[in-house]
């Protein structure tokens, strides 16, 4: 039995009103974990599980790190998560809850990362938070869902950070015979290393995340996440930090659900559609996740983030 949930697929009025056309909303932010992470994450897990491993260890910004505790707890597998100084306390103790151990180090999520491999033993399984095909095969669950509802779509609006939902929305996509349908790749400034690997051409590394929205924070975007930027339809899009806490708190009106910047950054897109999407005639947005957030922490954002970067 898988450790995800089919989440609710809404046609949602006030982005529709707002975007000019259909909006369909996948209801990831209603997982157990809060997020869609615990689709991959939980195959993964149950993987190394079913050959032996018998601990867990993983580096993460939030989201996946709470998603393998989780799992973990779930699986009766104990769980350390290593996380950068940039996590929140929200996010750290949400993992402490589900009975995993953390540890924080460095200033991004690549130093932590780095202290988390060192910490491998023979009993051990990491479990990366974005960059593993079992995670990407667990993600493709979510396009799997909209397809068995019978939904028709043109386009679908995702978040960016390493690109592990982008993988999967891809491969999802591609085994639905739906290879062809555009995904809309959305950044925030400051955590927009798959935009910045597609103006270069190749993979770079940004000298650091200067974005609110933690939980995109990977400084180079995965190899194959960029690689399916150019050999599929992606779009790139990246927005600012207020508009992505704009879209956050105008979501949680609308669909009393609270999701966090991250999150925002594709809703953003969507509820800009005449602007972001035009030629698309619905949209899929994949709402991602939210337990790493409140609304009185995107208020606060609100009220400090600068009107103009």
């Amino acid at each position: 039995m898988p450790l995800h949930i089919n989440t609710p697929l809404l046609e949602s009025r006030a982005l529709s009103l707002a975007a000019e056309r259909p909006v369909l909303l996948k209801m990831d932010a209603l997982q157990p974990a809060g997020s869609f992470k615990i689709r991959g994450v939980g195959a993964a897990c149950e993987h190394h599980v079913a050959r032996g491993k018998r601990r867990f260890i993983s580096s993460s910004g939030g989201n996946a790190g709470l998603a393998v505790a989780y799992a973990g707890r779930k699986l009766s597998v104990p769980v350390t998560v290593y996380v950068p100084e940039t996590t929140t306390e929200q996010a750290k103790a949400l993992i402490r809850l589900e009975g995993a151990e953390v540890v924080v180090h460095g200033a991004s999520w690549q130093e932590a990362n780095e202290l988390a491999l060192q910490a491998m033993g023979e009993d051990a399984a990491f479990i990366h938070p974005f960059d593993d095909p079992l995670l990407w095969q667990g993600h493709a669950t979510v396009i799997d869902e909209v397809v068995q509802a019978g939904a028709v779509f043109d386009a679908v609006i995702l978040s960016v950070g390493g690109g592990g939902l982008l993988c999967g929305v891809a491969e999802g996509l591609a085994r639905n015979g739906l290879g062809d349908v555009p995904i809309i790749a959305v950044e925030t400034h400051g955590a927009d290393s798959l935009s910045a690997a597609i103006d270069a051409g190749e993979l770079v590394q940004l000298p650091a995340i200067t974005s609110i929205a933690t939980s995109l924070g990977a400084r180079k975007v995965s190899e194959h996440a960029f690689r399916i930027s150019q050999n599929r339809p992606v779009e790139s899009v990246v927005v600012d930090d207020r508009a992505a806490v704009g879209a956050s708190l105008r979501f949680a009106d609308d669909h009393r659900v609270v999701v966090e910047p991250a999150c925002g950054a594709a809703l953003t897109v969507a509820y800009s559609a005449p602007i972001y999407g035009p030629g698309y005639e619905r949209l899929l947005v994949i709402v991602c996740g939210g337990a790493t957030t409140s609304i009185d922490k995107l208020k606060d954002l609100a009220a400090t983030l600068p009107h103009h970067r």
